[in-house]
């Protein structure tokens, strides 16, 4: 993938789309191989071109802003991960509703977030288990108690229970 983004942005540098994608598809590589910190750079880079290109109300900015969220959880920057959930979540329920994948993806993480904090609060823990019950209850009514995501919100809320 290296190699790939390499190349696209040397002969074809105007194509700001494929490089975007590539970019991101790089960033969540090299996060799973935990090489976090370059990830981190791609992502965060990747977030403000994508604002800047489709507004923070893009669905396409809403999912990349949900991986780097994500990322910033399993970096353990648990601070900025909150921060930025809570703020992604207001623009996501706000123009798409609450009962939208991409803003129940970004309540779900921010749950995670919250409960994987080591520094977490008695409050910090009660909040992540009124909003994964939350998202387990929309996930059921809108996809049905036998999707995978809302059988994912299920595990999870068993597990901050």
């Amino acid at each position: 993938l290296e190699a790939s983004l390499a190349l696209r942005r040397r002969y074809w540098s105007h194509d700001e789309k494929v490089i975007l994608i590539l970019q991101h598809d790089l960033a969540v590589c090299l996060g799973a191989l935990g090489r976090r910190d370059e990830a981190l750079v791609l992502m965060r880079e990747q977030y403000a071109r994508r604002l800047v290109m489709h507004g923070a109300a893009n669905e396409r900015t809403l999912l990349v802003a949900i991986n780097f969220a994500a990322l910033l959880v399993r970096s353990k920057l648990f601070a900025e991960a909150t921060r930025f959930l809570r703020d992604q979540g207001k623009i996501a329920n706000r123009e798409l509703g609450p009962d939208h994948r991409l803003a129940l993806f970004l309540a779900q993480n921010l749950s995670a977030g919250l409960q994987d904090n080591p520094d977490a609060t008695r409050a910090d823990l009660l909040e992540a288990e009124a909003i994964a019950e939350e998202v387990t209850k929309r996930r059921r009514r809108v996809l049905g108690a036998t999707h995978p995501d809302t059988r994912f919100s299920e595990r999870s809320l068993g597990r901050v229970r």
